[in-house]
């Protein structure tokens, strides 16, 4: 007998994110199958994140867009929280706001959740701001296959493209930590919980997500500090495995390169509509 495929909710946390929301929302509606319900959780925004969003709602009525606002606190931790305690449906799926999920993005999610021992699951993603998009996509799959591979129980989450099952969220939402000083990867974080309490966590190839590589036009004094988030949330949790920090070894060692390359890309743009 075939598994029932499970309810599925969308929960974007935005803080001033009128340049992407609207991208972030069509994609999440295109859906070969539809979520049940899309959240967005406005965490103070001072910009026109909650008009963009308004407009999206009186322009698909029928997508079920929900907008809720978060402003007891500023950061991602509460304002993820907010969403996933907001969410009626089984499985929810999390994404940023600049995010752009496949067309079969919710269709996969629930595919992978027929699996009834699966707490949480992520997938690649394809940086839709960079060249090569097709290449990129396949190798950050296979460091991320790689990565699940020396992860041992620690499986990691990645907030980008990423979903949890409501009853485990239940589960950890009180363990889960505050991280008021924003130093962590609030994703590591939900996993290293999950893990903790003995829950299965997955990865799946087939759940696509495309997502900006705009943290890469950051400067190397906020993408170290970013980049070493991962270190910082793992020795909150009192576990030094060497072996757990590969991602942030490898993220730093390809910024150079990236980072150089973006700037260059942004002068030949500048330069095109200038007509130089």
């Amino acid at each position: 007998m075939t598994a029932a495929l499970p309810t599925v909710s969308i929960v974007i946390p935005a803080y001033n994110e009128e340049a992407t929301i609207r991208h972030c929302l069509l994609a999440a509606i295109h859906q070969t199958e539809p979520a049940d319900e899309i959240i967005v959780v406005d965490n103070r925004s001072t910009d026109a994140t909650r008009v963009a969003v308004e407009a999206m709602q009186a322009a698909f009525p029928q997508a079920g867009i929900r907008l809720i606002s978060q402003d007891d606190e500023q950061g991602i931790t509460p304002t993820r929280n907010a969403g996933f305690d907001a969410a009626r449906s089984e499985v929810i799926g999390r994404i940023d706001a600049d995010s752009a999920i496949e067309p079969d993005w919710v269709e996969q999610v629930r595919r992978v959740f027929t699996d009834a021992e699966l707490a949480a699951a992520s997938g690649p993603v394809e940086y839709y701001d960079m060249p090569l998009r097709g290449f990129g996509h396949h190798a950050d799959d296979e460091f991320r296959k790689l990565q699940v591979h020396l992860a041992g129980k620690y499986v990691f989450l990645f907030g980008s493209n990423m979903a949890i099952t409501k009853q485990a969220w239940l589960q950890v939402r009180d363990e889960v930590c505050p991280d008021r000083e924003d130093l962590m990867h609030e994703d590591l974080d939900l996993a290293v919980h999950l893990a903790l309490q003995g829950l299965k966590i997955g990865y799946a190839s087939a759940m696509v997500s495309g997502m900006s590589a705009r943290r890469l036009d950051d400067d190397l004094r906020d993408y170290k500090f970013y980049v070493e988030r991962f270190e910082r949330t793992y020795a909150a949790h009192d576990i030094h495995e060497l072996r757990l920090l590969t991602p942030m070894v490898v993220l730093l060692g390809i910024y150079p390169a990236l980072h150089v390359q973006r700037r260059l890309e942004a002068r030949l743009h500048a330069d095109r509509a200038l007509g130089v």
